[in-house]
């Protein structure tokens, strides 16, 4: 079991980065001239209602991945670890979906919270190839 508990860094890294208040990011329009920017977390309905719904979907995908990989580490099943690749892996692209907005619409966090749950399903791959 503590051979497989690295798994679970990256994806608590990334949950961690969810809860945080700077991810989602959406523009309101100004009457002045330059939209208001403001960020809010990935578990924030806020966004979903101004239709970006891709940081709440991430937030909950990223729950089912971590809930997947926890009971892979107690377990060691390999069904379990393969639908936790599927998870992350939809999790990664899920959180790259803001950026079909535009740049404006991503930010640094939301890029960590990307790059941590790639680099997660990395990992669940290398491991279904030793597997």
């Amino acid at each position: 079991m503590t051979k497989r508990l690295p798994y679970l860094i990256a994806l608590t890294a990334a949950l961690i980065l969810e809860i945080l208040p700077y991810g989602a990011v959406c523009n309101f329009a100004n009457p002045e001239g330059e939209p208001w920017r403001e960020t809010f977390s990935y578990f924030n309905p806020l966004p979903f209602g101004y239709a970006n719904f891709s940081p709440l979907l991430t937030a909950v995908t990223t729950c089912v991945a971590l809930l997947l990989v926890l009971a892979f580490c107690l377990t060691g099943n390999r069904r379990i670890a393969k639908a936790s690749l599927t998870a992350t892996a939809l999790g990664a692209l899920l959180s790259l979906c803001p950026l079909l907005y535009g740049i404006r619409f991503f930010s640094l966090v939301g890029a960590l919270i990307s790059l941590s749950l790639m680099v997660e399903a990395f990992l669940l791959y290398r491991l279904g190839k030793r597997l």
